[in-house]
């Protein structure tokens, strides 16, 4: 049986997003284009070798190379790659849902979110539920730099303590939404409540992983 779960129902859409934007339309991952977020999916599955380059700045040089290799492919192959999904012996495929289901949501709405006219999707409970657990395991570390406390909370009222600290800003909107925001997207829909200086330096914060 196959499997899925929310990454599953995420790299479909994406592929299908791909698929009707072409392999040249813009992403919140400015300067990548749709060819290299696909690209960069298919190298973090299919190349240890090269996905170590994310995040080791060493070997940066080869995750490049191997990433504009996949990029120069046809669009429809490299479509396919995104859509296949990673060999049965992957860890990516043995804990599917662990590894990417925030990762292919967050570059789901990476193609979504660049085009002018979207919108956000609707709340989903099933989703939303497997975003919030991975909200709460990613949230510390992008927010790890923050000089004031960080909360993000939720539209039912549960709330995740993201950075403990004095003058604690506390962010709230639909779980999709915090997600964006903590992975520091621009186009993420939340409200933000605290004290101004507070509230700038949250806004300021650069929170890349």
């Amino acid at each position: 049986m196959g499997r899925m779960g929310v990454a599953q129902d995420e790299r479909r859409l994406l592929s299908e997003l791909f698929t009707e934007r072409g392999p040249d339309a813009p992403t919140l991952c400015d300067p990548w284009r749709t060819r290299d977020l696909a690209a960069h999916l298919v190298l973090r599955e299919r190349r240890f070798d090269a996905a170590l380059g994310i995040l080791a700045k060493p070997l940066a040089a080869h995750a490049r190379r191997v990433q504009d290799g996949y990029a120069a492919k046809p669009w429809a192959e490299l479509v396919d790659l995104v859509r296949s999904g990673p060999p049965a012996w992957s860890p990516f495929a043995l804990l599917d849902d662990v590894l990417n289901t925030v990762e292919y949501f967050v570059h789901h709405e990476d193609v979504r979110r660049a085009a002018d006219d979207w919108s956000p999707r609707s709340p989903d409970p099933r989703r939303d539920a497997a975003l919030w657990k991975g909200l709460a395991r990613v949230a510390k570390l992008t927010y790890r730099a923050s000089p004031v406390g960080v909360v993000l909370r939720r539209p039912d009222g549960e709330s995740v303590t993201a950075k403990a600290g004095p003058n604690p800003v506390i962010l709230s909107g639909q779980v999709s939404e915090l997600l964006m925001h903590a992975f520091g997207r621009a186009r993420a829909e939340v409200e933000y409540d605290g004290d101004r200086d507070a509230v700038t330096a949250v806004k300021s914060l650069d929170r890349g992983v």
